[in-house]
């Protein structure tokens, strides 16, 4: 049967395949649209079957508060090429999801894979824009953030981003300071406190190998790891760090400064390139 050209106009502006790829669909449904649309949705999770073993090292990373800045998400869209990161589209997609996640403010991401967008999920949207670019893109990050103020940081190439939450609201400045610390320092933890034990009990692991290697006394092991331990409490959590606006004082002292009753209550960072 012929095929107009605006019935594959139509169809390309309904599922934003090619043109070619939307005439061959037309053709091989005979005109059907609904039965299009589920041949190149059905090649698209072909496409991205093929392409499953692909590492989506670029991409977009999206920090995004509510207005009222207590509630956050932080979203990862990732693609294999920087070409296709810039293109229009793909942030067009990212914009979208980390719009429908705060909205929505899924659990985790399953949760956010199975949100609808539209009248497809999200995994969906994404699976299909797999097979229109012919590139992987997946959702390898997202997580969501609630306290009584947020400030939320996005690093210039698009490709790093941090969320934190405070006991209090701060000014924008103090926000975006500790943002950005967090994401220039990447530490793993608020304190030594909150510090998970798995990372702790990790370092002290390779601390002692170090030591015994090195010749020490076995009596010394113990003594010498918790040193080290210390040192990388004050390089890898966030309130022990010193503050890398000033380079004097830690960042608890810093937020001391502002507000000696303002604490910072959990983080999240995210980069493309970690």
């Amino acid at each position: 049967m012929e095929i107009k050209a605006t019935d594959v106009a139509k169809l390309r502006q309904m599922t934003g395949a090619g043109m070619m790829d939307c005439k061959g669909a037309l053709v091989e449904a005979n005109g059907d649209f609904d039965k299009a649309k589920d041949i190149i949705r059905e090649k698209g999770k072909l496409i991205a079957a093929k392409r499953a073993d692909r590492d989506t090292t670029e991409g977009s990373v999206i920090a995004k508060a509510n207005e009222s800045n207590d509630k956050a998400i932080l979203v990862c869209l990732g693609c294999e090429t920087d070409f296709v990161a810039k293109n229009t589209e793909f942030q067009q997609l990212a914009n979208t999801i980390a719009d429908i996640a705060l909205k929505s403010f899924p659990a985790d991401l399953a949760q956010l894979n199975a949100t609808k967008m539209g009248d497809v999920t999200i995994e969906e949207a994404v699976t299909s824009q797999t097979g229109k670019s012919g590139e992987k893109h997946a959702i390898p990050f997202y997580n969501k953030l609630e306290a009584p103020y947020i400030a939320t940081y996005i690093h210039t190439n698009g490709k790093l981003a941090t969320i934190v939450g405070f006991s209090k609201a701060v000014s924008l400045e103090v926000g975006r300071d500790v943002a950005m610390q967090i994401t220039a320092m990447s530490p793993v933890s608020v304190s030594k406190d909150t510090c998970p034990q798995s990372v702790i009990e990790k370092e002290l692991e390779i601390y002692r190998i170090q030591i015994r290697e090195e010749g020490k006394p076995e009596n010394m092991v113990e003594q010498i790891a918790q040193g080290k331990l210390n040192k990388f409490f004050k390089e890898s959590t966030l309130e022990e760090q010193i503050f890398v606006k000033d380079g004097k004082i830690t960042v608890a002292q810093y937020l001391k400064s502002i507000d000696p009753e303002v604490r910072i209550t959990g983080f999240y960072r995210y980069s493309l390139n970690d």
